[in-house]
């Protein structure tokens, strides 16, 4: 028997047909120690009470192992989901996630409410890296408790809700309109509008809350079911908010009097894109060729803003070769209410394109500004200062320091909101 288990923990080739008893696999435990007990933690073939017996084992790697073993009986997992550490937790998450789903419906029902019991402690996670991993992995599931998505829907962390919110077919139409009137998190409205169905009351109530990137997110999506009134009260506030403006132009389902509307607003290229419509009648096509005159007209004497970036972009270069590209810099800026300024040096500190940078500022998102700020390796202090001076958010969706002066949110939450505006690690 020993030359066997060292054979296996060495790299040896195991016989196929060899399954340890409980008393060999006890034997070696004592006899080959951690090697051995880490060896057989990863094992599918193998007793589950000495799954049970190393999911206690003093040896982190070991209960990790134990975590991600598909065998561990559920027991052993109620063990886990309580481990003090976070790997182990988290190991448990990603595979609960799978495992609940594909159970054998032959399954005992103790077996299943004993699984539903680890999935339901791993939801309440004080941890959200341990709930955002458990959300990704159930977010398209079917098979499992309604109840436990509802929670990470609810959940305040955007890593954790988003998935579940986007992609999960078990939240209905009034769970979602539930999560979009309790919503204190950025992000959440945005999730639920990109999903592969947008309902009619879904949509309703996005719009209503006039979340600017939700409603953009809204309009993209072909799939969402926007009415005709809806669509117009888009209309109504879509002039001021040049984020709408593309979206909205390439909406299927836009009536005659919605294009026309659109038109006295939008830059000469787009409405070179509402002409391109088969729908058009004549009145309406020539309405439109006047239009496209009328805003090359305006959009020529607009060059004139072009120097105004240049300017900025000179001031910045300027700064950064003399050393005083920094804190205080963008601190002067933002007093000036420079804003193109502010998005020259953050450009250049944070290494992201100008364009992604406005897109950030104009996006009344507190987190996403503050993730921009660490990203540029600034104080958190700037962070505020941008939100209240420059973005002017609410004070209801400013993000504060945490202690007076540090980053409140997870580095990988930061992380996150900049992969959502295509900025990678």
């Amino acid at each position: 028997m020993l030359k066997r288990l060292i054979a296996r923990v060495t790299g040896g080739e195991p016989s196929p047909s060899h399954k340890m008893s409980y008393e060999e696999a006890r034997a070696a435990l004592e006899t080959h120690a951690h090697r051995a007990r880490h060896f057989l933690a990863g094992q599918s073939e193998i007793e589950p009470e000495i799954l049970y017996y190393l999911a206690t084992d003093q040896a982190v790697e070991v209960r990790r192992a134990v975590a991600a073993n598909p065998s561990t009986p559920q027991k052993a997992n109620q063990l886990l989901a309580r481990d003090s550490d976070d790997d182990v937790r988290c190991e448990l998450a990603k595979k609960i996630g799978r495992l609940l789903p594909g159970l054998d419906p032959q399954e005992s029902l103790r077996v299943r409410e004993l699984a539903i019991e680890v999935m339901e402690r791993l939801a309440n996670d004080s941890l959200p890296r341990v709930r955002a991993i458990l959300a990704e992995e159930i977010k398209s599931a079917r098979d499992v408790p309604a109840h436990i998505v509802r929670r990470l829907a609810l959940d305040l962390e955007l890593v954790v809700s988003a998935p579940v919110l986007e992609y999960s077919p078990l939240l209905s139409d009034d769970d979602l309109v539930e999560v979009i009137a309790a919503a204190q998190v950025e992000g959440k409205l945005s999730a639920i509008a990109r999903r592969a169905s947008v309902g009619v009351a879904v949509a309703d109530a996005i719009v209503a809350s006039l979340d600017v990137s939700a409603v953009a997110a809204l309009l993209s999506n072909p799939n969402a079911q926007i009415r005709e009134d809806t669509l117009d009260r888009i209309i109504e506030n879509a002039a001021e908010v040049e984020a709408w403006h593309l979206p909205v132009v390439l909406r299927a389902d836009l009536s005659l009097r919605a294009v026309r509307r659109i038109a006295g607003f939008v830059a000469s290229s787009l409405i070179a894109q509402l002409q391109q419509r088969s729908d058009l009648d004549d009145e309406t096509a020539t309405l439109l060729g006047k239009r496209v005159r009328e805003r090359i007209e305006v959009e020529s004497l607009g060059e004139e803003s072009g120097a105004g970036e240049a300017r900025a972009a000179a001031a910045v270069q300027g700064a950064m070769h003399d050393g005083r590209l920094d804190e205080e810099f963008v601190l002067a800026a933002v007093d000036n209410g420079d804003r193109r300024l502010v998005a020259c040096a953050l450009s250049c500190l944070a290494k992201m394109p100008k364009p992604v940078i406005d897109r950030i500022l104009l996006s009344q998102s507190g987190k996403a500004i503050t993730a921009l700020v660490w990203r540029a390796h600034l104080a958190m202090r700037v962070a505020v200062k941008i939100q209240t001076a420059l973005a002017h958010l609410p004070s209801s969706k400013v993000v504060l320091a945490r202690e007076g002066v540090h980053f409140p949110l997870s580095t990988e939450e930061m992380s996150w909101h900049l992969r959502y505006f295509g900025i990678k690690d």
